[in-house]
């Protein structure tokens, strides 16, 4: 198909965001929700965008996750926020479990001035990070790292995490799914992410608002795994009552 000017205008916006709600659609091109159906019909027939529940995403692999160099630019703002809420949440003198990722890297920065912190990573940019406030311990997970991003993985990884309980395990995530499962792109990330649930007596989740209906290849876990969901902006309806339902508390970064 040739996209008229409007559904230009409307792939943009999905791309901008990864993901939109027909509501949110309709509101920014002043036209009814029928029209944008209509409009995301065609777009998806055509392979420009992909429908779900209430919205329309962008079209993405299940099975490679976007570089890491475009994630560290990619929602920025969204995520520093994300990681001010979470930074604010946590208390002095408690024991951490930070995972690989571009936002808890981000979160990583906002526990700079932070006093008593003990803090276990398998991510070698959040080491170095936190490695320059003097007030916290960082114990760095052994294992293979992943020159991309250096993310430490494997099977020796999983072995280090095992040996530790922690206050709170804090995650990202790749994608959140409409049935409340959480996912990933690399299976060995995956049993990594694993362990630290297991041995986290909270389980909080940063998550910006791009990862809703985003698609990824491997299960991590249910949503009802998490104690705690900090992203940027209110999720579609359809997960505000999934997360009630698992007795979830989604806390919404202010602006």
């Amino acid at each position: 198909m040739t996209p008229n000017p409007r559904q230009l205008q409307l792939i943009e916006a999905v791309q901008s965001k990864s993901s939109v709600t027909v509501e949110e659609l309709a509101e920014r091109f002043e036209v009814t929700l029928q029209t944008v159906r209509r409009d995301i019909k065609l777009l998806a027939s055509a392979g420009l965008v992909v429908r779900f529940h209430g919205g329309v995403r962008a079209p993405s692999s299940t099975t490679e996750n976007i570089t890491y160099r475009k994630r560290q630019t990619l929602h920025a703002a969204e995520k520093q926020r994300i990681a001010r809420a979470v930074a604010l949440a946590i208390p002095d003198g408690c024991s951490l479990i930070l995972n690989i990722g571009t936002t808890t890297e981000a979160v990583a920065r906002e526990l700079l001035h932070r006093k008593g912190l003990r803090i276990i990573t398998n991510n070698l940019n959040v080491a170095t990070i936190l490695s320059d406030n003097p007030d916290c311990e960082v114990i760095v997970a052994g294992g293979v790292v992943r020159a991309r991003d250096r993310g430490i993985v494997g099977e020796a990884t999983v072995e280090f995490i095992r040996q530790f309980k922690v206050d709170i395990g804090l995650i990202g995530i790749s994608a959140i799914e409409a049935d409340g499962t959480l996912r990933d792109f690399d299976y060995r990330e995956v049993k990594v992410s694993r362990a630290i649930i297991e041995h986290s007596r909270q389980v909080w989740l940063a998550a910006d608002s791009s990862k809703f209906n985003r698609p990824a290849m491997v299960e991590l876990a249910k949503i009802s795994e998490v104690d705690r969901l900090f992203t940027d902006r209110q999720p579609p309806e359809l997960f505000m009552k999934m997360f009630e339902e698992a007795g979830m508390h989604c806390d919404i970064a202010a602006s």
